[in-house]
């Protein structure tokens, strides 16, 4: 086998542990696997729909990964506004305080938010809540992702 797949496979494994651990772009490195070997193969291999269809699922987990928290905070009941910054706040936090920064950040300010803006602590701890699991939720799917594209290139480059 030559360097380059084996270069894509590290970064598609990488890719699947990324999606895990919070400070690793999982999505991003797996992409970046596919485009590698798709480039150092001379845009041969993966095939073009192959190719495509993984950078679509890659694409898919990005947006998973970076969205997920945001999007789970507003379907819990959260506002607009309070889904944003909620998913900024945790986005920084996992650079302060590590992995457990995303689910302090999305956690505690959809509460204090929400809680500023309707005096319910019932509901807000509600609406927190719905946003933690989510944000878990959003990390097992693209961890699915991102190991159905390792599975995906392996399928149509190495078999």
């Amino acid at each position: 086998m030559d360097v380059f797949l084996w270069i894509a496979l590290a970064l598609l494994v990488l890719g699947v542990v990324g999606s895990v651990l919070p400070l690793l772009p999982g999505a991003l490195l797996s992409v970046l696997g596919v485009v590698v070997y798709w480039v150092a193969s001379g845009f041969s291999d993966p095939g073009p729909i192959a190719f495509v269809g993984l950078t679509l699922v890659g694409l898919v987990a990005l947006v998973t990964d970076y969205a997920g928290g945001m999007v789970a905070a507003r379907f819990g009941g959260a506002s607009t506004r309070t889904s944003i910054i909620a998913g900024v706040a945790g986005f920084l936090l996992m650079f302060l305080i590590g992995p457990l920064g995303i689910f302090v950040g999305v956690a505690g300010t959809v509460f204090a938010l929400e809680y500023l803006d309707h005096q319910d602590a019932e509901e807000s701890g509600r609406r927190a809540l719905v946003a933690t699991v989510g944000v878990l939720a959003t990390a097992a799917v693209q961890a699915l992702l991102t190991f159905s594209m390792l599975v995906g290139f392996v399928l149509t480059v190495v078999v």
